[in-house]
């Protein structure tokens, strides 16, 4: 009964600092953000029919035909909730990827640009919602998670929820504030992989021998992420992203570099977390099932596990920075680039960088694990969840 209110009393101590940090973090970060009022009202609306004017064709070396569909449409929400306007859609046939394809019965936003005396002058369609379609996914993940994980798979996703909060309302709005990216989400990948593993496993050995590990492989991850961006002159505006960033309107020089390092963090933070537990939990079953083994075959065991945890770990980190990098890839091929060449690149550095360093990360983690695990749960009567028997 002492160990369940220990254990209540650690997660209200945990939950309070975490709101305050948020409640820190957001504090005056509009301030250093666009003013919303200077941006035109964007609402949703339905589409009830849709129209098709002659496009304007223009000669630049080919010709580039833009047409203009009018869209008779129902606002949903806002001031002008429930009224019937005409939206304008433009497409061209230069670019087609950045047509807004739109059919009867769709729901889509618009920007609505209002006159001096409060009515509607212009509607224009800005995108389609897809929201309330992310939404459905998202509850049958959480039903799968619940029907197959049970409380296991409750615990989890409270750790992911505290995971998306953690990143996006404390740790990018402490960089926008002006804080050392580096530090930020050094802390923030602390704190996330701390109170995962101890809400999933318990406060126990396991746990704190799991996070000795993960926490040592996420920061070798981000060192070694950082050295060889600095040796490879990595500036961290090789994406079309982080160019854009910079002309933002932010009132601070954002270090760019520092913010690939907290990327490096955050993409190495799962999978990392995952060989740790895995090692954790495997010395101590072992320690559990063998209590006269000694430090050494139980490093031994947890470094066997690992090795066989290795492989598809590390195809999943490299497959998983690979995959966004095909349209890239395939671009590459098309105007026959050579390999030399497309290495060189600092968009294409920049992601192996990413990919060998989360790797390497994931590597060191196992040793660090398992010595950890092993040093804890050795010479002790343990139980098959890593407490100690009365």
């Amino acid at each position: 009964m002492k160990k369940w209110k220990f254990s209540l009393l650690f997660l209200i101590c945990i939950c309070f600092l975490f709101s305050f940090s948020v409640i820190f973090a957001q504090e005056d970060v509009g301030r250093i953000m666009q003013d919303e009022d200077q941006l035109p009202e964007q609402v949703r609306a339905k589409v009830l029919n849709i129209s098709e004017m002659e496009g304007e064709k223009i000669d630049s070396g080919g010709y580039l035909e833009i047409k203009t569909q009018l869209l008779e449409v129902k606002i949903l929400e806002g001031i002008y909730k429930g009224e019937i306007i005409e939206a304008q859609n433009s497409l061209n046939s230069f670019n087609e990827a950045y047509n807004i394809t739109v059919s009867e019965g769709q729901d889509v936003f618009l920007y609505i640009d209002e006159g001096q005396d409060g009515s509607i002058e212009n509607a224009y369609v800005v995108e389609v919602v897809r929201d309330k379609y992310i939404l459905y996914l998202l509850i049958a993940f959480i039903l799968l998670m619940l029907v197959v994980g049970r409380m296991k798979g409750f615990k989890a996703l409270i750790s992911l929820s505290i995971t998306c909060v953690a990143v996006i309302y404390v740790m990018l709005p402490l960089i926008l504030k002006g804080y050392n990216p580096i530090i930020v989400s050094v802390l923030i990948c602390t704190g996330v992989i701390g109170l995962t593993l101890l809400l999933v496993s318990g406060i126990n050995k396991k746990s704190l021998s799991a996070i000795i590990g993960t926490v040592g492989g996420v920061v070798t991850a981000g060192i070694i992420a950082l050295v060889m961006g600095s040796v490879t002159s990595l500036t961290g505006l090789g994406s079309e992203e982080a160019q854009m960033l910079q002309f933002s309107p932010l009132d601070i020089a954002l270090d760019f570099r520092g913010l690939l390092f907290s990327g490096i963090l955050i993409g190495a933070m799962g999978a990392v977390m995952d060989v740790g537990i895995s090692i954790a939990s495997s010395v101590t079953e072992v320690a559990a099932v063998k209590e006269d083994i000694n430090t050494k075959d139980l490093i031994k065991a947890g470094m066997n596990v690992g090795r066989d945890i290795l492989g598809t770990m590390a195809n999943t980190l490299i497959l998983a920075y690979t995959s966004a990098s095909i349209p890239l890839l395939l671009l590459s091929m098309a105007y026959n680039v050579s390999f030399i060449e497309l290495i060189n690149w600092e968009i294409v550095a920049g992601e192996i960088i990413r990919a060998l360093s989360s790797s390497m990360g994931l590597v060191v983690t196992v040793p660090l694990t398992a010595v950890a695990a092993a040093t804890l749960l050795n010479k002790r009567n343990i139980k098959t969840d890593g407490k100690l028997e009365a």
